[in-house]
């Protein structure tokens, strides 16, 4: 009789287990399962976080490149000696960046002086540039044209000067 007992106890107690062991295999799928979504969720933020701050830097260059153009041309024209120090260290700070390196714990320190370096020089030439990203789709769809050798209205990205350029165009 005895060994009756323990045989109906094991049947109920799978019986009785049956939803401890669902829900653990259950949670043990569902870990492994973000585990690998969480990954490849990192990665791609990581990528796009990545390109946008290379892509800030590039900006950042090519305003540098500009300047040094502008002062090898005519030094004195536009910027004053504090001006093209500033641009010099303007310059060097983005040299010494590391682009290669995206593990440098000094990284989000070296952004945020270029920042502050490139709003000293803007402050410095009475220039109001800011950098607003890559335009997205939809600001092309606000672009108006005017015949084949019109100009374009709109958003421009990183233009000096575009009120002038538009104005030797002629509108029909």
């Amino acid at each position: 009789m005895r060994e009756r007992d323990e045989e109906e106890e094991d049947i109920f107690d799978s019986v009785v287990n049956l939803e401890g062991s669902h829900l653990q295999q259950g949670f043990d799928d569902g870990f492994r399962d973000g585990v690998a979504a969480g990954k490849e969720e990192g990665r791609e933020v990581g990528l796009k976080t990545g390109f946008e701050l290379g892509e800030e830097i590039g900006f950042y260059r090519g305003c540098c490149d500009v300047w040094k153009a502008a002062i090898e041309k005519d030094a004195n024209a536009f910027f004053s000696a504090r001006a093209q120090r500033n641009v010099r260290q303007f310059d060097e700070q983005l040299i010494s960046y590391p682009l290669l390196n995206p593990q440098d714990e000094r990284l989000q320190d070296l952004v945020d002086t270029i920042r502050a370096k490139f709003r000293a020089i803007m402050s410095m030439l009475s220039i109001h540039l800011d950098y607003e990203g890559y335009p997205k789709p939809n600001l092309a769809d606000d672009a108006s044209f005017w015949g084949l050798s019109g100009a374009v209205s709109g958003f421009v990205p990183y233009t000096f000067g575009y009120d002038i350029a538009c104005s030797s165009f002629d509108r029909q």
